[in-house]
């Protein structure tokens, strides 16, 4: 049955078209007789009008056009029936799998070595002057070099990486010419000069705390350590930095003056 009414309406397409092409012959000779500009614009729109109907009339009952096809596709094995949202949801998995599998933990901070301490504390520095007693050495007056002179294990380290980057000058008040021999021999035995960097020469000695005022502004030292506030007030004027050692609060001091309990917590 569905044979046959095709046949029919195939027929009737084919005697359309036959009788539209006589038509569309007689209009063309009419036109063509009288060629003017209005006329040639009106073949030219009456001839695409005429080929968009008979393509449309050519095209076969029940034949789906392209956006039916488009339409009637069906959704693959691979892709569920769910329109543009399923689509979406299938990408999700290889979204994911871009992602990194874990943060990392922001770590502790790193750890600066001893040298890389110094180096940051000293700022630039190229000429430090440091007193030796309460200091470097255990003993705290001159009374007491009289009898023993004793190096603070602790500072053996920090002073020679100090010397790697500065001139250091040590000086201290002595009251005999006995106690500038033991402490010479105090900074030998702990290896303060096997490094060349602090040689006898850089070690100063006076018999007032005014001759160490002196050697300190003498030299033009940019650091100065000590445990004298006196000293260290007169001199803040003069010194670019200044560490004061105490184990009490020094109160109001000068700007440019640090101060510590020690040398080893300074450069701790």
């Amino acid at each position: 049955m569905s044979d046959s009414v095709t046949d029919h309406v195939g027929n009737l397409v084919r005697r359309v078209s036959r009788l539209l092409n006589r038509k569309i012959s007689d209009v063309l000779m009419l036109l063509f007789n009288h060629k003017t500009a209005g006329s040639l614009g009106a073949v030219a729109g009456f001839a695409i009008a005429v080929v968009f109907a008979w393509r449309f009339l050519r095209s076969p009952p029940g034949r789906p056009g392209r956006n039916a096809q488009k339409r009637r596709i069906t959704p693959s094995a691979s892709q569920p029936a769910g329109g543009v949202g399923s689509s979406s949801e299938g990408l999700a998995p290889l979204l994911e799998m871009k992602e990194p599998d874990a943060i990392e933990a922001i770590g502790a901070p790193v750890q600066l070595s001893l040298g890389q301490i110094v180096k940051k504390k000293l700022s630039g520095c190229r000429k430090m002057t440091c007193q030796l007693l309460g200091v470097i050495l255990e003993e705290k007056s001159p009374e007491e070099l009289q009898k023993h002179a004793t190096v603070r294990p602790s500072v053996v380290e920090i002073l020679l990486e100090i010397t790697k980057y500065c001139d250091l000058y040590l000086m201290e008040t002595v009251l005999d010419d006995e106690s500038e021999e033991r402490v010479l021999s105090a900074l030998e035995s702990a290896g303060l000069f096997q490094s060349g960097g602090l040689i006898k020469d850089k070690v100063l000695f006076c018999s007032t705390e005014i001759g160490r005022t002196s050697f300190v502004r003498q030299l033009e030292a940019d650091w100065h350590i000590d445990t004298n506030l006196d000293i260290i007030s007169q001199l803040s004027r003069f010194i670019r930095h200044q560490l004061f050692i105490s184990p009490m609060e020094p109160g109001q001091i000068a700007a440019n003056v640090f101060t510590s309990t020690s040398l080893e917590q300074y450069f701790s």
